[in-house]
């Protein structure tokens, strides 16, 4: 028997659109699982960056916050340096001035009394303790020179 003429060219034709309809279905599918992989990737992506900015502005603040802490410190300890600087100048203004007047507390029982130093009351105040002397201002100046310069050297190694 044989074939009609016709045969041939509808079953290539039949085997032709049966491919063509495969592989637009095939595509199609593809093309909707490559559209999702894609939404997921974008999405995680998103989030990450969202993540790394919400992070560096904690960082930022963080910064911020410690850099206002470091500030306050410096002010503090320039107030209290400056302010440990100016004890002896003040001190040496008072004694120069004779608002404030140095003394020292005497041995008493090694000279067998008072040694002929009576004990002193200021008008501001009175001495207590045991017989006292007062020094003289130059003195109580080079006193207090020498012991700021002793805070300018515990200032200057703490600072080192």
């Amino acid at each position: 028997m044989k074939a009609p003429g016709w045969l041939l060219p509808a079953l290539v034709l039949g085997l032709a659109l049966g491919a063509w309809l495969a592989w637009t279905w095939q595509v199609n599918a593809y093309s909707k699982a490559l559209a999702e992989r894609a939404e997921v990737y974008s999405t995680d992506r998103e989030r990450a960056a969202t993540a790394v900015i919400s992070w560096q502005g904690e960082q930022q603040d963080a910064r911020r916050a410690l850099e206002d802490q470091l500030q306050a410190n410096d002010e503090t300890s320039h107030k209290e340096l400056r302010d440990v600087q100016s004890n002896p100048v003040r001190l040496r203004d008072k004694l120069a001035t004779a608002e404030l007047r140095l003394s020292v507390l005497l041995n008493t029982a090694a000279t067998g009394g008072g040694g002929g130093v009576p004990a002193t009351a200021d008008a501001c105040g009175v001495v207590h303790g045991g017989t006292r002397a007062e020094l003289a201002p130059a003195a109580a100046q080079r006193i207090v020179a020498i012991a700021g310069d002793g805070d300018q050297g515990l200032i200057a190694r703490a600072t080192s």
